[in-house]
């Protein structure tokens, strides 16, 4: 199966640039499987769908303003994206740095006050480099990007240094059930942006039970398919985190009778790797690196109904969404591209602001 089949034209109006002015005002596009309909709905009507047979499992995962502006001692300008510690105790993270070219081992960075940094070393494969950081005022890297940083908005989400919309992105690049203790993200789970308090207390009331997992969303997802083949494809890592509640709802679901519902393909991920290497429930909550990367005709082992954004042309999320559709087969891809026609024609908003889809 080639790359080029999961392309297709997105116009660059229908990238939603800002989020809804309300989250759950947001469309909400409605899939059915069995019955092969479509519905155009409102994300707050989510509640017409789901009720207490289900189980909705959503990534706490929040966003760290990763994304800091130095300058070199010349005065040249850095852009340094934080993307994971490599050793959090001695400030030591690996980075994407613009422009990397002037910025090789030993070179040297800063903001007056805040910080020096120097690049210790350059993964070349990766185009990411080691850095370690001299702080001045703050107790961790972390909290330094939390004073200092701007959110680490995909590329094609238009904003530069200046951008005074920043302090709206820190709100609304981050979902309402973010926990502080699980700043961990380079990109926002996007689907869960558009779930509000309201929102999420209505679910409760009607007896939708959910279950917190984080998984550690990297700038991987992102990446797009390389030509070829399909399989052939590297597939980024990412860690994720499936708590001892979380991993016995999963398993007990099909003897209940209980569907379980996904918030977000990062939630989708961590679910179908745990299943795919965890025998059994644990007593301790389940940490891997999730390397599984789905496409058709994989079939689904612990999501049942799908909650997801619309995705990049040619990324791997859509393998994903796709197999979802139509399991077991590749019906699903071209359903999946007629359904983005639909979306496209009425104005649907695209990627990490836009609107969402539900699939049943």
């Amino acid at each position: 199966m080639d790359a080029s089949i999961f392309d297709y034209d997105l116009p660059a109006e229908r990238i939603a640039q800002e989020p809804a002015k309300v989250r759950d005002a947001s469309k909400l596009l409605v899939v059915n499987r069995q019955q092969g309909s479509l519905e155009h709905r409102s994300f707050r009507d989510l509640p017409d769908y789901l009720g207490e047979k289900d189980l909705l499992f959503r990534n706490t995962a929040k966003v760290l303003p990763a994304r800091i502006y130095a300058a070199r001692p010349t005065g040249g300008q850095v852009e340094c994206l934080l993307l994971r510690p490599a050793n959090a105790a001695s400030n030591r993270w690996w980075c994407l740095l613009r422009p990397g070219r002037k910025l090789p081992p030993g070179s040297k960075f800063g903001l007056e006050e805040q910080f020096e940094a120097k690049v210790m070393n350059k993964n070349d494969e990766a185009h990411e480099y080691l850095v370690h950081f001299k702080l001045f005022k703050h107790a961790s890297v972390a909290a330094l990007a939390a004073d200092q940083g701007k959110m680490p908005l995909p590329p094609y989400i238009r904003r530069d240094k200046h951008d005074d919309r920043d302090s709206d992105d820190k709100s609304r690049y981050q979902t309402v059930f973010a926990s502080d203790n699980k700043m961990v993200a380079a990109a926002a789970p996007t689907a869960g942006l558009h779930f509000t308090p309201e929102l999420n207390q209505k679910l409760k009331s009607q007896g939708v039970e959910t279950f917190d997992l984080t998984l550690h969303v990297g700038m991987g997802t992102f990446k797009p398919l390389e030509e070829g083949e399909i399989a052939g494809h590297e597939i980024h890592r990412e860690l994720y985190e499936i708590p001892v509640e979380a991993q016995a709802a999963l398993r007990s679901a099909p003897t209940d009778g209980r569907r379980r519902v996904c918030v977000g393909t990062t939630s989708t991920r961590s679910i179908e790797d745990y299943l795919t290497h965890a025998k059994a429930a644990t007593n301790d909550t389940w940490l891997r690196e999730a390397d599984i990367f789905i496409y058709p005709p994989y079939r689904f082992l612990g999501v049942d109904a799908l909650i997801t954004n619309f995705h990049m042309p040619k990324s791997t999320l859509l393998c994903l969404v796709s197999s979802f559709l139509s399991q077991g087969d590749t019906d699903g891809i071209d359903w999946l591209k007629e359904i983005y026609a639909e979306a496209i024609a009425r104005e649907y908003r695209f990627l990490s602001y836009g609107d969402a889809m539900l699939i049943l």
